[in-house]
């Protein structure tokens, strides 16, 4: 082979190789199937696998967050570093590709955005909720208790026509004295202000399987949750090491006729890899909203693993959860 034609060749591996890396980090990380939700209040059809619909379920999105700019979209944090254990306001806006301030959005789970702010070791998570300006500015206070790395998300659907739903990420610096904690072990519940959640379920790479998180308070079931967003939980899961962004949808919806207000929430979702996630399910009862945090463990090649968490708790082994953060 003479010299241009190793040269072309190299060029078409690497092109090669480097497309296949931006598909796996950006459109193929499927949560629970390959087509994105066209909205909330859309039930998937019975009997349908990963392959395309979840029976009885919600279809999900792919997962996102892994990029600052997206279809044309951009996240611009105006405080992209805050103290520590200091009251502050976060404030931020989404930016077009003509470099203007996104000011109309579509609702979905009753808002026009939802903001998610993580530590990079996951062991701290706010589910905010900020408030737009006209000039399409958002600001929200939070106190962000540990110093270190953080990531934040913004979820939302323009509501320019035919648009799809973006989540777009952005680090965040918390200063202070930094001392990353480990990733917290694999529990099959966690408690939260005398809550205490029971993760059921498996999580496993390419394959849809049903979580169930049941909810209960002093050793009994809680039968009254409240809908929160338009939903009795919401479940988010963040790949531990890239923090990859997985809004996974409730099976069932309040008012359908069939989901109960508790004490099950369920959940079918599907591992975009092997590795370990983080979930948090956000529940509201007595008109607070609180966080179950749990570490999953995804094994390779493991359809039918369980999550590395034991089916109840031993002494010792519940997880407290951290605080919702409004």
């Amino acid at each position: 082979m003479n010299t241009g034609l190793k040269i072309t060749a190299f060029a078409a591996a690497i092109a090669a190789t480097f497309g296949t890396a931006y598909g796996v980090g950006t459109s193929i990380d499927p949560v629970v199937a390959k087509k994105p939700p066209t909205a909330h209040d859309e039930h998937a059809e019975a009997g349908e696998g990963a392959g395309g619909k979840t029976a009885g379920g919600h279809e999900s999105a792919p997962a996102g967050g892994l990029q600052i700019s997206e279809g044309g979209y951009t996240l611009a944090l105006d405080t992209p570093r805050v103290a520590a254990g200091t009251a502050s306001v976060l404030s931020f806006s989404v930016k077009d590709e003509s470099g203007r301030k996104v000011t109309a959005y579509q609702r979905e789970h009753g808002k026009e955005l939802h903001f998610i702010v993580a530590s990079r070791d996951l062991t701290v998570y706010r589910h905010l909720h900020p408030t737009r300006a006209a000039d399409g500015t958002w600001s929200v206070g939070a106190e962000l208790p540990a110093a270190g790395g953080y990531r934040a998300f913004a979820d939302f659907k323009p509501a320019k026509k035919g648009a799809t739903g973006v989540t777009l990420g952005a680090d965040l610096a918390v200063s202070g004295k930094a001392e990353p904690a480990a990733l917290p072990p694999a529990r099959a519940t966690a408690e939260v202000d005398g809550y205490r959640v029971t993760l059921d379920g498996a999580l496993a790479p390419g394959k849809a399987n049903e979580l169930k998180l049941t909810v209960s308070k002093d050793g009994k079931p809680v039968t009254n949750l409240q809908p929160y967003l338009g939903a009795y939980g919401h479940l988010v899961a963040l790949r531990a090491g890239d923090l990859a962004y997985l809004h996974v949808h409730p099976n069932g919806e309040p008012g359908d006729g069939v989901t109960e207000p508790g004490p099950e929430v369920s959940f079918t979702a599907t591992a975009p890899s092997s590795g370990a996630y983080r979930l948090f399910l956000d529940f509201q009862h007595k008109g607070e909203v609180r966080t179950a945090a749990f570490t999953v463990d995804v094994p390779a090649g493991g359809a039918d693993a369980n999550t590395g968490a034991k089916p109840s708790a031993e002494p010792g082994e519940t997880e407290k959860a951290d605080g919702h953060g409004h």
